[in-house]
C-alpha cells in the first residue's frame, strides 16, 4: 500500500520510516505518530528512543535512522558537521522542565529540595541528557546544587529519570513537564513546573542522508504545522508559533 498524502498522492516511494528521538517525547511522538498516520495511510513509523547523545553517536556510527528528533539544538548540528545530514536542523519544539516526586511536596519548586527527607534525587546525564544539563545548569543558577550534588543519582535519559522516582529509587526527579503530564506519573505523584527557574529548551530536528529522505522531510514539516501545536502544546510544549 502506498504511503499517501490527503489528496491521495504518493509521498516517496518508501512508505516506512525510521525516527531516532529524545526520550522525552515518548508520550507525544506517539500521539503525533497517529495523527500523521491517519492523514498517510500506508505510512510505517518506528521510533527508536534513547538520549540524544546516544543517538547522535549510533548515527555518526552509521545506524540506519531517517529522522533525529533531539531534546537541544547542538547534537544535531554535530550530526550536519559530520556531513550525515540531508539538510539543515530545525527547531521543532521547546522542552519545559519540571520537578517530580511521589511523596515529596514539590509545589514550593527547587525549595523543596531542602527537604530533609530527600535523600536521592535523579537527574539524567547532563553529557548526553538535554534535559539533564538543563536541570544541573538551573541548580547552579539558583545556587543550590552544591547542596544537593551528592544526593543526585545519574539516570541515562529523561524516562529513566523518571523511572527512578516513580519506583521509589529517587525520592525526587527532574524531568519534561511532558513526562509529568503523562497520566501515569499524573496519577503516581506531584509536578512542579521550573518555567520561571529554567529556559525554555530548544528542540531541533534534522533528515538524514539516505534512501528516505523525501517522506522523512514530509513527516518533519508536519511535527511542525498547525495541527501539529496542538498536541505539542497539549503535552506540555512550545511551540514555533506558540
Amino acid at each position: 500500500m502506498d504511503c499517501k498524502k490527503a489528496d491521495k498522492k504518493p509521498v516517496s516511494e518508501s512508505t516506512s520510516l525510521s525516527v531516532a528521538a529524545a526520550a522525552n517525547l515518548r508520550d507525544v511522538l506517539m500521539v503525533l505518530k497517529q495523527s500523521y498516520i491517519k492523514d498517510n495511510p500506508g505510512c510505517t513509523i518506528e521510533i527508536t528512543f534513547g538520549s540524544s547523545g546516544m543517538l547522535a553517536q549510533q548515527l555518526l556510527n552509521g545506524a540506519p535512522y531517517d529522522l533525529f528528533l533531539s531534546a537541544d539544538t547542538n547534537f544535531p548540528e554535530k550530526l550536519k558537521q559530520a556531513n550525515k545530514t540531508a539538510d539543515k536542523s530545525r527547531i521543532y519544539a521547546y522542552g519545559k522542565l519540571a520537578v517530580w516526586s511521589k511523596n515529596i511536596d514539590v509545589s514550593k519548586g527547587l525549595e523543596a529540595l531542602s527537604d530533609p527527607k530527600i535523600r536521592k534525587i535523579a537527574i539524567a546525564n547532563p553529557k548526553i541528557a538535554p534535559y539533564g544539563k538543563n536541570a544541573v545548569e538551573t541548580l547552579q543558577k539558583s545556587g543550590l546544587y552544591t547542596a544537593v550534588e551528592n544526593k543526585i543519582v545519574w539516570a541515562e535519559n529523561i524516562s529513566q529519570a523518571a523511572q527512578f522516582a516513580s519506583s521509589g529509587n529517587a525520592d525526587v526527579a527532574f524531568i519534561a513537564l511532558s513526562n509529568a503530564l503523562n497520566k501515569e506519573m499524573n496519577q503516581k505523584g506531584k509536578y512542579y513546573e521550573l518555567s520561571k527557574e529554567s529556559s525554555p529548551i530548544a528542540q531541533s530536528g534534522v533528515v538524514i542522508k539516505g534512501k528516505n529522505i523525501t517522506l522523512s522531510q514530509h513527516f518533519f514539516s508536519y511535527l511542525t504545522s498547525k495541527k501539529a501545536d496542538e498536541i505539542w502544546l497539549k503535552y506540555g510544549y512550545g511551540t514555533i508559533a506558540h
